[in-house]
């Protein structure tokens, strides 16, 4: 067999070593073609990408994808907007599906498990953050797409399946659809995780949700869920029916209106503030009460000015919130199942995700696309009898025609 090395890629050789294996061991050979969707350039553009998955180890899980959420981070990453993309990146943090195989030392799942995977694939189990169930936190935390890992680059997904340790693979609740409830893998312990840390849970409290987006219609589902009075901060009056009547909050108030601002001052006791765009916290510092809170869980491509008076003055406090660590993901998602909490979606087909993608760096999406994988990739079935008829560069030829890409 070496003596075809040398005329073919990486990836073709590998192909090769595969064929001949099944070669001597079955009659049959079956390839299934791990099939993707990839963003190769800055453009951002998204298409067929073929790649290897690891093999499934003592702790793994291995699950075939279902549904995937389309992030507003996948948009940033495929067009290299924070300078870290590794490409060809393949996108997808908000995964759900079942599960397929499982690993020697594997106790928590068994195949046929509905189970999700968030933003993350590995850490490195032994610091203090980890130590806590803080594993968002760690130093080595390992992102599901786009992170060095193993010698290659994690791969999301936008994929038919993935391999992942046991330790940051969630339980998904029974009762719950798979594909409105892939959102919650991101969007949902987003905002849950600060709502949590910070004490925004107290009944009969005012909540205030800033930006109306994929982030902030969960963020009202939790608030009504914990039973807090729920305003929708926004500058669009027109998605004050939608607030109201299709999320259940409460209240709808006008950022854009300076004296409903004015009239507002004072009169909250949280904001979670779920808006990517730059724009002024003076405010929306304005509207807490003394002793209110204010978390930021969206990412600003540029900073924010931070006007001091209003915290000294009235004693008000502001702070971050990352995603969450695998336990508390896990208890979100078992209270998402107690109280039947969703995303509202667009659900899509793979080969719509460039659409769906420029749709959604125009915020023209409610409230969160979700990418439908089930349809099956196309398998390559050979009859041993095949090779008996074909020089192995002409097998490879006819092999290849189902790749786009191989690495």
């Amino acid at each position: 067999m070496n003596e075809f090395l040398p005329h073919f890629e990486d990836g073709r050789v590998k192909l090769l070593i595969v064929v001949c294996q099944c070669f001597k061991a079955d009659r049959m050979i079956r390839i299934d073609l791990l099939q993707c969707w990839a963003a190769r350039d800055t453009s951002g553009y998204l298409s067929p990408f073929h790649f290897t998955r690891r093999e499934n180890e003592a702790d793994d899980v291995t699950l075939k994808i279902l549904y995937c959420g389309v992030c507003h981070t996948d948009l940033h990453t495929i067009k290299n907007e924070w300078g870290v993309t590794n490409y060809p990146v393949v996108p997808g943090h908000e995964i759900v599906g079942v599960v397929t195989k499982v690993g020697s030392n594997v106790t928590k799942f068994m195949k046929g498990d509905r189970v999700g995977v968030g933003v993350m694939v590995d850490s490195c189990k032994e610091c203090e953050c980890c130590q806590h169930d803080m594993e968002n936190h760690c130093p080595q935390h390992i992102f599901t797409y786009n992170s060095p890992h193993k010698g290659t680059t994690t791969r999301g997904g936008y994929s038919d399946f993935v391999v992942v340790h046991q330790r940051y693979v969630l339980h998904f609740p029974y009762n719950l659809p798979l594909d409105a409830g892939a959102p919650l893998l991101c969007a949902g312990i987003t905002v849950h995780s600060p709502m949590m840390y910070y004490g925004m849970t107290e009944p009969g409290k005012h909540f205030g949700v800033a930006g109306l987006g994929g982030l902030g219609h969960v963020a009202i589902k939790f608030g009504k869920a914990f039973g807090l009075k729920v305003t929708v901060i926004s500058s669009s009056p027109s998605k004050e029916s939608e607030a109201i009547d299709v999320l259940g909050a409460d209240s709808f108030l006008l950022s854009s209106d300076p004296e409903k601002m004015k009239a507002a001052t004072g009169t909250m006791d949280y904001i979670i503030d779920t808006i990517s765009a730059v724009h002024p916290l003076g405010p929306l510092l304005d509207l807490l009460k003394v002793n209110g809170k204010l978390a930021f869980v969206a990412l600003p491509g540029d900073p924010l000015q931070l006007p001091v008076f209003p915290l000294v003055g009235r004693r008000k406090f502001i702070g971050g919130s990352y995603f969450g660590g695998i336990k508390e993901t896990q208890d979100m998602l078992d209270f998402c199942g107690k109280h039947n909490i969703t995303a509202n979606i667009e659900l899509i087909k793979m080969d719509e995700i460039n659409t769906a993608v420029e749709r959604l760096s125009k915020a023209d999406v409610k409230y969160r696309f979700v990418i439908d994988i089930q349809n099956p990739y196309p398998r390559v079935t050979f009859r041993r009898s095949f090779f008996q008829h074909f020089h192995v560069s002409t097998l490879l030829s006819q092999v290849s025609q189902y790749f786009v890409d191989v690495e």
